[in-house]
């Protein structure tokens, strides 16, 4: 497995935590080629938001799997916290995601084998840490689930599995948290609360944050707005927008 190191040279300006550079993706099938996106270049500095749009199929979700080095560019690369993704095999990619790499989904992805405690102390067993109980249930008590360590996401509302998914992924203090319309699965209230709580955790630890949504109102709540329309992207970055 490849090594990889994020060490600055002395004196150097720090690097985006991400950059974006010059990624095409295209899928060839039996009707011809279908460019997803096309010359993306964006770089984002720590703590900085931003919120990706567009249309449904418009390859969203594509460009996060991307940044996360889940999928791989036709062309191009992503350097997170100053390491080429692509260019290290995929044992390095995963074990620097389990490193920097917080991830909320629409669905949750909870284990339904497991209590909400046992699916945040997960990613913290993974890396070895002999707090991870505790840490786990300090996390889920911040979310306001304190009360629900030892319940099944079975029984839990959509709320709460939401709520147990963004403990688990703030558990590990990423660098980076990429989320894929984590309120899709939710009524506006239920939506609005968990948003809320996010933002306030992407504060409170200084995470870079990643969100791709829909909702218009989401996005403006970020610094910066990428929408992407046939593969391409333009940015709208409001400066009056503090830092979430």
């Amino acid at each position: 497995m490849t090594d990889l190191s994020t060490e600055p040279a002395p004196g150097a300006a720090p690097a985006p935590i991400i950059a974006v550079e010059h990624v095409f993706k295209s899928v060839t099938d039996s009707t011809g080629t279908l460019d997803i996106l096309r010359d993306i270049d964006f770089a984002l500095a720590a703590r900085e938001t931003v919120a990706i749009v567009g249309a449904s199929g418009s390859g969203k979700s594509t460009l996060l799997s991307i940044i996360a080095g889940l999928d791989t560019p036709t062309r191009g690369t992503v350097r997170l916290a100053g390491q080429d993704l692509f260019a290290v095999d995929e044992d390095a990619r995963a074990a620097w995601r389990a490193r920097q790499v917080g991830f909320v989904f629409q669905s949750f992805q909870l284990l339904g084998n497991l209590t909400a405690l046992e699916n945040v102390m997960l990613p913290l067993e993974l890396a070895g840490r002999k707090d991870a109980r505790a840490q786990a249930a300090e996390m889920l008590a911040r979310v306001g689930l304190g009360q629900r360590l030892r319940h099944y996401p079975k029984v839990l509302s959509g709320g709460e599995q939401q709520r147990v998914a963004l403990a688990r992924a703030f558990v590990v203090r990423p660098a980076v948290l990429l989320a894929d319309e984590p309120t899709g699965s939710l009524d506006f209230a239920t939506g609005a609360t968990v948003m809320e709580l996010m933002f306030e955790l992407n504060r409170e630890l200084g995470t870079t944050l990643v969100l791709v949504t829909h909702d218009l109102a989401i996005a403006a709540r970020c610094q910066r707005r990428l929408t992407i329309d046939a593969g391409r992207v333009t940015e709208d970055r409001d400066e009056r927008v503090e830092a979430l």
